[in-house]
């Protein structure tokens, strides 16, 4: 999910640190600020003129392997929370022309992202699997016998949901040696998944969720979120529970925001009484602690022994450079740019931008993305280790860039005196920066803390369409 709520926070550089009037303290305040994920986030994108050839970009690339990734950005009905890019729409001629075109750009990519290997495959959009069998099938053949990707060495996943979910195309994922499918419910409450306009039965979830566990993929992924109108403690840990019955490898759980550009508006919120979030938040944390899962991010708890089957997976950074990014809507990230499709939300700006992807017969230069400078490459850096479980390993910043973090971000000591973060040995003697129990839980507050001056101004000068 790729959330983002309006910023109010004032932006700070590397060299004043955050500004006065808004210190970390203020900034935990409100915790629920944004979900950054990625960083920069994409409202941070703009026009690259001159367009940048995409040869010479990946030429540069010396990460030892790629992250593929192909955007299907279509989705039967669009919830109410959403502000992805996708675009409710269930033709198959629609679907086909597209995949074509997916596929006209693959066979372009292909040779200048040749040099390595595929560690991890993503099928995400929208709902991957909206495609009938032949399409879904298709983009495994573009990924293997275009793009070069060996299926025994790399992770894959596909995301999915439950009115799309049936023995066929299940049947294709498993002979497609997928080792991980994500499937999002929200909730098993129809009065809840109603609210948020997302039209979902209770009986057709458990449906999916039975034929999902009879092919036994390696690691299942479901997702919920909290926060949802009329949502109580008793009814979202009604909806975890029925998860849990699962015993999914995976969980993750999403707080609900809501933007004026999105169905379900803020004032739609607000009305509906006190921000529960925190004590839902808190309340599901324990449970799954007590279930055996462990914390890796503010949003992921999975279970140890969680894996991709038998393979022997290659090695793949938690910092996301070489992803390659098929497909209108996706991401492609190297470490000194970022390159994207346009970005828009309305249903009339989504659909223009992906006529325009299905039309275009060169994919070879990147015209609209974010050229990193050194700082915002640290600042990525930093927010990409940071944000998750395993923590800011201080030597690993100080060989990337020849400086440490902590005199370059002295504010960061900010999150050691608010018992944030904390400084500890891992298992090679390395000093590592790391969020506590309670950081995590606040870390949507603390990423948009990171955010520069600079990249904050961009975001908040996008105009929605």
């Amino acid at each position: 999910m790729d959330d983002q709520s309006q910023h109010t926070t004032v932006g700070h550089s590397a060299e004043s640190g955050p500004n006065t009037t808004t210190g970390l303290r203020e900034v935990l305040t409100s915790p629920y600020r944004s979900y950054l994920y990625s960083y920069p986030h994409k409202t941070a994108y703009r026009e690259l003129n001159p367009p940048l050839p995409l040869g010479p970009l990946w030429e540069r690339e010396n990460t030892e392997t790629y992250f593929l990734y192909m955007h299907i950005p279509f989705c039967a009905a669009r919830c109410g929370f959403c502000n992805l890019f996708t675009l409710p729409d269930r033709r198959d001629d629609t679907h086909v022309r597209y995949v074509d075109a997916l596929e006209r750009q693959a066979k372009q990519w292909a040779p200048l992202t040749s040099r390595r290997p595929y560690s991890r495959f993503a099928i995400g959009g929208g709902t991957p699997t909206l495609l009938n069998e032949i399409q879904l099938n298709r983009l495994f053949d573009i990924a293997e016998q275009v793009m070069g990707l060996d299926p025994t060495q790399a992770s894959i996943s596909v995301e999915t949901s439950p009115d799309t979910v049936t023995e066929a195309k299940l049947a294709i994922m498993k002979e497609r040696s997928v080792d991980r499918v994500s499937m999002g419910i929200q909730s098993f409450i129809e009065a809840e998944a109603s609210a948020i306009y997302r039209p979902q039965k209770p009986q057709e979830v458990e449906r999916a969720l039975e034929k999902l566990t009879q092919y036994e993929f390696p690691l299942l992924n479901l997702d919920l979120i909290y926060g949802l109108p009329g949502q109580t403690v008793e009814s979202w840990l009604y909806s975890l529970e029925r998860v849990l019955s699962y015993e999914p490898g995976e969980i993750f759980i999403y707080p609900l925001y809501t933007r004026e550009n999105t169905i379900v508006k803020p004032g739609d919120i607000q009305r509906q009484g006190p921000d529960i979030r925190m004590e839902l938040y808190k309340a599901a944390r324990e449970t799954l602690k007590s279930r055996g899962y462990v914390q890796y991010s503010m949003r992921r708890f999975a279970k140890e022994q969680s894996s991709s089957g038998s393979k022997e997976l290659l090695p793949y950074s938690c910092q996301e450079e070489g992803m390659v990014g098929l497909g209108c809507g996706a991401r492609s990230y190297t470490r000194e740019v970022h390159y994207a499709s346009k970005y828009g939300v309305s249903y009339k700006a989504t659909q223009s931008i992906i006529a325009d992807y299905v039309a275009t017969e060169r994919y070879d230069v990147a015209d609209y993305g974010i050229v990193l400078s050194r700082e915002e490459q640290k600042r990525r850096f930093i927010l990409k280790a940071l944000l998750h479980r395993e923590g800011l390993a201080l030597s690993d910043y100080d060989e990337r860039f020849g400086t440490g973090v902590l005199s370059d971000y002295g504010w960061l000591s900010e999150l050691l005196s608010e018992g944030m973060a904390e400084l500890k040995q891992d298992d090679k003697g390395n000093q590592v920066l790391r969020l506590t129990e309670e950081g995590l839980g606040y870390s949507d507050a603390i990423g948009d803390w990171l955010i520069s001056a600079e990249v904050r101004e961009q975001m908040e000068g996008f105009v929605f369409s």
